[in-house]
């Protein structure tokens, strides 16, 4: 498989304190890759500095074997979008307003959006069922429809690579999974490569190709699955006691809590 982006042994964090403790992952074309570990593991800090919200301490990121702090940042935010765990906006625009500012990448200074901005626009809305809702105003929607809002933004971009962090946070189970199918859809139908911080270790299971289970800013386990949902990755991480087995359905490993009082 070709390694669209090559995280070799980076570090970083916040100050002088480095979260992120020598990491290094290949993240191949057309993966669905879960990025798992309890909280305070470095999860979102990985992903700042993978995105360039943070400046590497140490290590090297390529993508497509060119250093990412060396691209040009227009490039890259044409070619790799991030949607945050934030969906709140201070100011009230349209659907349709937010989505075109994912073509900002795209534009010269001082440049309106084109005719060809507007399809593209009106696509990523159609392709996350949120045409319907184009005109409404982003704080009249429900916090589902605002998550398939921000999405919308980052396929407006026209990525080859999208992260996200906890895409599902705030959903109710039925919102849940919507998002997560509609990110499945685009992996397989547009082949969107996607990276995503989750929490439920189950649905990381179900959706995902290949998981990096972090621990303490270094990874403790990457792989398929079955690989790494194992009862013993688990306990020694989060420190919890599971019962893993097959779900059914997906055939992949399932995890049930046990609980400490009875």
């Amino acid at each position: 498989m070709e390694v669209l982006l090559k995280i070799s042994n980076v570090s970083g964090g916040y100050y002088k304190e480095d979260i992120i403790k020598g990491i290094s992952l290949d993240i191949n074309h057309g993966d669905f890759m879960g990025i798992i570990g309890p909280n305070g593991s470095g999860k979102t800090t990985l992903l700042r500095l993978i995105t360039r919200a943070l400046h590497i301490k140490g290590g090297e990121i390529f993508f497509k074997g060119e250093n990412i702090f060396q691209m040009d940042l227009k490039e890259f935010c044409q070619r790799i979008a991030f949607v945050s765990q934030d969906i709140s906006t201070d100011f009230s625009f349209t659907v349709n307003e937010i989505v075109l500012m994912g073509r900002i990448p795209h534009l010269k200074r001082l440049q309106f959006e084109t005719k060809k901005d507007m399809e593209i626009a009106l696509e990523a809305l159609s392709l996350t069922d949120a045409l319907s809702f184009r005109d409404k105003r982003i704080d009249e929607l429900s916090a589902g429809e605002r998550q398939r809002v921000t999405i919308a933004r980052a396929l407006a971009q026209e990525p080859v690579l999208l992260f996200l962090d906890e895409p599902t946070s705030h959903l109710d189970i039925g919102h849940q999974i919507q998002i997560l199918d509609l990110l499945k859809r685009l992996n397989r139908k547009s082949n969107l490569t996607i990276v995503m911080i989750l929490h439920d270790l189950n649905l990381a299971s179900a959706y995902c190709n290949r998981i990096a289970l972090l621990d303490k800013g270094a990874i403790y386990k990457q792989g398929r699955p079955e690989e790494v949902l194992t009862y013993r990755n688990i306990e020694v991480v989060y420190k919890t006691i599971v019962l893993v087995n097959n779900n059914p359905v997906t055939l992949r490993p399932n995890i049930v809590l046990v609980p400490g009082e009875k």
